[in-house]
Order: C-alpha cells, then sequence, then structure tokens
C-alpha cells in the first residue's frame, strides 16, 4: 500500500455525454454541411463533404423576393429582443413584489400563477387572436409582442430567486437610510438578481425566436413575418422548386448563429454569480 488512491476514471459517464452530444450536434453539424452544397449535390449521394455552393446559395437567399430574408431577421430581432426585454422586467416587478410584501390575496394570486405555468400557450392562442382581432391589432407587430409580455413561469422564477437572495434585512437598511422603494427595486434588487434575470431573458429570448403558432395565426403580411414563419413559406414553395431548400437550408444555418451568440454572451453572468457565490461562503 502507498497511501494513494487510485481515481477510477469515470467511462461510462463520459461515453454517454459524449453520445448525447453527438446526438445533439450532429444534426447541426449536417445542417451546416448541407448550407453549402448546391441542388444537385444536396439531393445526389449523401456525404458529409462540404459543398461548392454556399456563395450562390447565399445570393439566392438575400436576393429572395426582393430581400425578404433580411425583412424577417429584423422583424425576429424585434419580437425576440424586445419582448424578452420587457417580459423580463415585468417578471422582476411581479416577482419581486410577491417575494418581498405582503398583501391580501398575494398567497391565491401565486396559486392562480402556478396554475398559469401548467397551461399550455397553444391552447391559447386562438382566443388571443381573437382579443387581437377585436381590438384592431390583428397583422401589427403588436400581436406578436403582447402576448409574449406576461410570463408567469417568469414571474414564478423572479419569485423563487428574490426570496433566496434578497435578504429583508438589507432592504429595512435601506429604508431606513431613506431609499423610495422605487430606488430600492433599481439599485438594490435589480443587482442582484441579475442572474435570475438573465435566465428568464434566455428562456424568452429563445421561446419567442422559436414561435411559429403565434406569427402564424396573427401575421398575414409577408413583411411582418419572423424568421420561422418566413422559413415555413419557403418550404411550401420548395415543394415546387427544389433549387430553394438549398436557400431553405442556408437561411435555417444563419438563423442559429444569433441564439448561440447570446447564448455564449449570457452565460459569462451565471459563472460570475457562481464565483460571487464561492467567494461568500
Amino acid at each position: 500500500m502507498t497511501g494513494t488512491t487510485t481515481r477510477r476514471k469515470p467511462i461510462l459517464p463520459t461515453a454517454i455525454l459524449v453520445l448525447g452530444a453527438i446526438y445533439c450536434l450532429f444534426p447541426v453539424a449536417w445542417l451546416v454541411i448541407a448550407s453549402t452544397k448546391s441542388s444537385g449535390q444536396l439531393f445526389g449521394t449523401f456525404t458529409l463533404e462540404p459543398g461548392t455552393g454556399l456563395v450562390s446559395n447565399l445570393r439566392q437567399l438575400f436576393t429572395l423576393e426582393n430581400g425578404v430574408y433580411l425583412s424577417w431577421v429584423k422583424n425576429t430581432m424585434i419580437y425576440a429582443f424586445g419582448g424578452a426585454a420587457l417580459s423580463t422586467l415585468i417578471s422582476a416587478m411581479a416577482g419581486y413584489a410577491l417575494a418581498k410584501f405582503v398583501f391580501p390575496g398575494r398567497e391565491t394570486f401565486f396559486r392562480f400563477l402556478v396554475a398559469g405555468v401548467l397551461i399550455p400557450a397553444i391552447t391559447l392562442a386562438i382566443p388571443q387572436y381573437f382579443l387581437m382581432a377585436k381590438i384592431g391589432l390583428a397583422d401589427t407587430y403588436w400581436s406578436v409582442l403582447l402576448p409574449c409580455l406576461v410570463s408567469p413561469f417568469g414571474i414564478y422564477l423572479c419569485r423563487v430567486y428574490a426570496s433566496a437572495a434578497i435578504p429583508d434585512e438589507m432592504l429595512e437598511a435601506a429604508r431606513i437610510d431613506g431609499a423610495s422603494e422605487w430606488r430600492l427595486f433599481w439599485f438594490v434588487a435589480i443587482p442582484v438578481m441579475v442572474p435570475g434575470l438573465v435566465t428568464v431573458f434566455l428562456l424568452q429570448f429563445v421561446g419567442i425566436w422559436n414561435n411559429f403558432l403565434l406569427p402564424y395565426l396573427m401575421l398575414s403580411d409577408p413583411t411582418k413575418f419572423p424568421l420561422t414563419l418566413g422559413l415555413y413559406t419557403l418550404i411550401s414553395q420548395g415543394n415546387g422548386q427544389t433549387t430553394l431548400y438549398s436557400a431553405l437550408l442556408v437561411g435555417v444555418a444563419l438563423s442559429v448563429l444569433p441564439l448561440i451568440a447570446i447564448i455564449m454572451f449570457l452565460q459569462r453572468f451565471w459563472k460570475m454569480d457562481l464565483i460571487s457565490g464561492g467567494v461568500k461562503g
């Protein structure tokens, strides 16, 4: 006995994680490779070798219907960034109030909120369309933005995070120093809740970015379509024009890049929270 212990390498868990990563990343890798192929290469023999049609595919995509793809990108940015930012702000205000204020009906409201988390969004799409049509907002940007602003799950997360991360003693000390409730929220609560708010923002951003049913019901003007609905119209047109599939694949590949970028950018806030927690410990 040398007094040293030999660590067993977790071969099985590592192998499972590697297989899971391959399972998740292979479709993305194939999408990137397929977007470089011309129509003839795409419908020819299946290979994982890059094609030679990337430049022509990009040219076809950006010139399609007078550059409508760029319009779809702009619309998606408005829906995703605007909707996620406003939804995060509303969730932060509501969650903070539910966590730190005592008022009649608070627990009842919270129970209804939890029940709202369990309701599938698809069941609300048709009533939301009739409501938007009734007030004259159908086929406008607001018809897609407004239903996304209130997120029961986001409010729930903010309430849980505010309850755990913001000590009541800190708020009382700030009140004694003369801080108003509005100042408390913006300069005391919000900085502490940043990691939780990043989570809410990211969930809302991805959800709105990938949303298809709501824009499909609300919008009829192609110039207001988001990427999901616009690319769906390309699929419909591609049934008779196989050359559109190459442009479609490039469009789908490009639509994934902002999601990757925002996840890579926002993950630093989670790391900062973990580091600060370790220092405090």
